[in-house]
């Protein structure tokens, strides 16, 4: 082999050599770069909580009730969180059952009411000095029910509330000396995000 022929070969394999180097270099170099000043953001989250305080000077039980009967009690449902809610729902279950609860038409219904104002109490009744009461919800003292357009769903607001157990005209005599409790509880749902804010 030749010096001229070796000295090919070796210059060839130096320029595959470059010419791979030179491919490689190219995902390298420089640029110039710029950003912004920091800009400080802080983000909190809101809470949901609603309060019952009891307004009434009664405790919240009766005996005795006769067809045509009820019994009212008023609270005060405070929402105490920092955001406005999307629905608040009641749930009254029976802790103690009997025919007072289990039929719901003639059995114990309940109604829940708001008024303006604190409601006025005489003896055993209670009134909406106002006038402007509004019935929330209504129906089998057994029941769960979203309360129809409460002040309490905004931050901050509350509502008066007389909640009342009544026994309608139609029970029978099957509904004598029977004996129902109830668990109340109040549940606050958040308020729907929108998509962007």
């Amino acid at each position: 082999m030749s010096a001229t022929s070796t000295t090919r070969k070796v210059v060839g394999s130096l320029g595959v050599i470059g010419a791979a180097a030179a491919v490689a270099g190219m995902g390298t170099f420089g640029s110039f770069t710029d950003s912004t000043t920091p800009v400080a953001t802080t983000i909190n989250s809101g809470t949901v909580s609603i309060d019952l305080a009891k307004a009434s000077t009664l405790d919240f039980a009766a005996a005795d009730l006769i067809p045509g009967d009820s019994v009212t009690r008023t609270y005060t449902l405070k929402n105490d969180g920092s955001s406005d809610l999307g629905t608040i729902s009641l749930a009254s279950a029976a802790t103690t059952s009997s025919v007072l609860t289990t039929d719901v038409i003639n059995g114990l219904q309940l109604s829940v009411r708001s008024c303006p104002v604190a409601w006025t109490q005489s003896g055993n009744a209670f009134t909406c000095a106002s006038g402007e009461k509004t019935l929330l919800t209504s129906g089998p003292a057994v029941s769960t029910g979203t309360l129809n357009a409460p002040a309490s769903l905004v931050a901050g607001k509350s509502d008066n509330l007389a909640m009342t157990y009544a026994l309608p005209l139609s029970a029978g005599n099957e509904f004598q000396g029977k004996q129902a409790a109830f668990s109340l509880t109040f549940t606050a749902t958040q308020r729907t995000a929108p998509a962007a804010r």
